[in-house]
């Protein structure tokens, strides 16, 4: 159908030998598009497996050019599309490819063409955990060109341990919600992380709680009033955004755990890291608002 865009794909899965190896982009990319994928395999009965890894190996975990300039994590050409589109070369040059306002789209739109297509109807007909099956199947019916894309899937799924979200039974709508609400072209969504019962964004350069916010689609004023700062504060590279109320204390795995306080960490730093109020460490800690932090002091979080 189409050749995949090794290019990208290998650069990224950081193959030696043949073998895949473990990286954070992958895995950075399976955090923020799992919960989409459990979402496409209730409504669709594709494996989540399959479908995190065809996007991994099809976008370059997000990176390719048809993903940033276009949403496409897939690879789907035209073929008959009315939306928007985006041109790159693949087999002939300056091929016709399917874009999309969101990342979501594109996962809802290659459930679709997956389902409606008659070239793919027997995979349907697999156990959602035959990953193997689906994977091979793919590529029997003209999926892709790569004589190895099967066996590149399957690698992918069990490296990154895939396999484990097709026997998911629900996900987390928020996150879903996340990828579905952005619909600026080529932008690269902040991945929501959990802890501690909440959900967190880590800032990039030039972000501002207005900026985070929009994404979000939330009160860049209740945005800042979550993370105990001043609505126009100016966020730093890096810094940890919580997305709801902190809670009071840190996990019940933390119970009978102390925080050493490290060079250059403050009451509020350690506070942001556990997802707990300011008002909460100090008194937890039986400490005034004027207390002096100091390198190597011992902290409770909960």
């Amino acid at each position: 159908m189409r050749k995949v865009f090794l290019s990208v794909a290998l650069t990224l899965s950081l193959l030696v030998h043949g073998q895949a190896r473990w990286n954070q982009q992958y895995q950075s990319y399976i955090d923020q598009y799992k919960d989409v994928a459990i979402e496409q395999m209730h409504r669709w009965n594709i494996p989540a497996s399959i479908t995190l890894a065809q996007g991994l190996f099809e976008s370059g975990a997000g990176r390719s050019e048809l993903a940033t300039k276009g949403n496409n994590h897939f690879g789907i050409k035209c073929h008959g599309w009315t939306g928007r589109t985006v041109y790159h070369d693949d087999d002939r040059k300056g091929e016709c490819f399917r874009a999309y306002k969101s990342a979501y789209e594109s996962y809802d739109d290659h459930s679709r063409f997956l389902a409606s297509s008659q070239r793919y109807a027997s995979l349907f007909k697999l156990n959602k955990r035959d990953y193997k099956g689906w994977a091979r199947g793919l590529k029997a019916a003209g999926y892709a060109t790569n004589p190895q894309y099967a066996n590149k899937l399957i690698e992918i799924i069990q490296l990154y341990k895939l396999y484990e979200y097709d026997t998911a039974k629900k996900y987390d709508k928020t996150l879903a919600k996340h990828t579905k609400d952005n619909s600026v072209y080529g932008a690269a969504l902040h991945p929501i992380k959990q802890f501690n019962k909440n959900y967190y964004v880590i800032a990039r350069r030039g972000d501002t709680f207005k900026s985070i916010a929009k994404e979000l689609g939330v009160s860049y004023r209740r945005l800042a009033r979550f993370n105990e700062r001043d609505k126009d504060d100016i966020l730093e590279q890096n810094d940890i955004v919580w997305l709801k109320k902190k809670r009071s204390n840190a996990p019940k795995e933390y119970k009978n755990r102390m925080h050493y306080v490290k060079e250059g960490e403050s009451m509020y730093s350690i506070s942001q890291y556990y997802g707990i109020r300011l008002k909460s460490l100090y008194k937890m800690n039986h400490l005034k608002p004027d207390y002096q932090i100091q390198v190597g002091a011992a902290l409770r979080v909960r």
